[in-house]
């Protein structure tokens, strides 16, 4: 099994980030191949529609817990930008981790949606990252940042310059992005089991979602639904039992 999840996690944060896409297999986020219609493409995508701890969620009836902070050790750069097709990616350098539960997840990339995937009290944001952290044993977990309008966002102004228009491209990085540019400096969360997003919607992920949003412009919204041509968003999935930790 340890196998199996390495080398999904591999496919994971190597091919497409948040989405493990498949060759043979088109999906997207509408008609035929939208997210209803996940589960049926292909028998690997079969949680996408069985799965009972599925990502993204509306984050509500919060659980009081204490939970224990985020340890940070970030300390590389961007290397390069990606347009995936599902997705604007930016793949990472080796060497920045967090640490939880006592376990070491490694940051291999982060990505956008918009609008958000995941809700908080029923209120959707315009935009929303997730950084793709994994363990030595091929464990999944992901830090979800929401993005308010407001101030432009530097460290997103430095990756849309060098945003690649075309799926499938990809543009070394001329300028330095840490990872730390876009994420809040206050580091509350909310906590939850789910999976990823997109096909195959593996479960077993863990999803740290940051409390505090950050700003990001009107323009610079625009600029990234004029790329994608479309919102790139799975809708909210059934919580069932599982409790949303604060």
């Amino acid at each position: 099994m340890k196998k199996v999840c390495l080398s999904m996690a591999a496919a994971f944060v190597l091919v497409a980030g948040s989405s493990m896409a498949s060759e043979a297999v088109h999906w997207g986020y509408s008609g035929h191949g939208g997210p209803e219609s996940w589960g049926e493409l292909n028998p690997a995508y079969e949680m996408c529609a069985k799965g009972v701890n599925q990502s993204p969620i509306n984050l509500t009836d919060f659980v009081e817990s204490e939970l224990e902070p985020i340890t940070f050790h970030y300390s590389g750069l961007a290397t390069e930008v990606v347009n995936n097709g599902h997705s604007i990616q930016a793949n990472y350098t080796a060497g920045s981790t967090i640490q939880i539960d006592g376990k070491t997840f490694e940051l291999k990339q982060f990505h956008f949606h918009s609008p958000s995937e995941n809700t908080i009290n029923g209120e959707s944001f315009p935009m929303e990252a997730h950084f793709v952290h994994a363990a030595q044993d091929g464990s999944l977990a992901v830090i979800a940042v929401m993005f308010k309008i407001g101030d432009e966002n530097e460290g997103i102004n430095k990756l849309w310059k060098q945003m690649p228009a075309k799926a499938g491209e990809k543009v070394a990085m001329a300028s330095q992005v840490k990872a730390d540019d876009i994420l809040p400096k206050n580091r509350d969360y909310y906590r939850f089991n789910g999976s990823l997003t997109t096909p195959p919607c593996t479960e077993g992920v863990l999803w740290l979602v940051m409390k505090q949003p950050m700003t990001v412009s009107k323009e610079q919204v625009e600029a990234f639904t004029h790329v994608m041509h479309h919102p790139n968003n799975r809708p909210v999935q059934p919580v069932h039992a599982r409790p949303v930790l604060q």
